[in-house]
């Protein structure tokens, strides 16, 4: 199966030379009949983010391994949303800043939010200790550029290296506390990335 990794830096560097994107919405599938949870997603206590399955054309999933972790800690790219920005303009804004390219198509989005929370140790060190988790809007997107244009060398990295996965090894390679949100988003997404082949 090809590999591909990108040298690990843990420097913050300066990129030059950003492809051009383009972001077209030539296919938006409506989610049909996933329930709406009214339990806690408006808590407060959990911080509101997008996620992005991002897909190649062989529906393999773009996974990148955390700067911030000595273990081995792969996940999809994944980011909070600004005070000033819908959730489309949070996902770009996260794809441009974690992977430098926006070259991306919505295949989905999800019309609610899932959540998931942290272990106790890293919600008392992340944000300040604000937050008990995140709520996400999750995004399947089709990418549209060449392996060469991602780059994931940017100026805040959150990536040392990277790769496409099948979905069944993602689940094997994400940090167990997010197990269960992965694999909630896969039951529930997947198949709209079939039907859209």
């Amino acid at each position: 199966m090809p590999l591909v990794v990108k040298k690990c830096f843990h420097s913050h560097l300066l990129t030059n030379g950003w492809h051009s994107w383009r972001y077209e919405r030539v296919l938006t599938l409506e989610l049909e009949k996933m329930p709406i949870k009214k339990n806690d997603f408006g808590d407060p206590y959990y911080r509101s983010a997008v996620g992005m399955m991002m897909l190649n054309a062989e529906n393999k999933i773009f996974i990148g391994q955390r700067t911030d972790s000595r273990d081995p800690a792969w996940q999809m790219p994944q980011g909070g949303i600004g005070p000033h920005e819908d959730t489309d303009q949070a996902m770009l804004r996260e794809l441009e800043e974690e992977i430098g390219t926006k070259n991306v198509e919505i295949i989905v989005k999800s019309k609610t939010w899932y959540k998931y929370d942290l272990p106790l140790d890293l919600a008392e060190r992340l944000w300040s200790g604000k937050y008990k988790g995140q709520k996400q809007i999750w995004y399947v997107l089709r990418y549209r550029g060449k392996d060469e244009d991602i780059n994931i060398n940017t100026y805040h990295p959150e990536f040392c290296s990277w790769r496409w996965a099948e979905k069944e090894e993602l689940l094997e390679l994400i940090v167990p506390f997010k197990k269960e949100l992965y694999q909630k988003i896969f039951d529930d997404l997947w198949p709209y990335i079939e039907k859209a082949v």
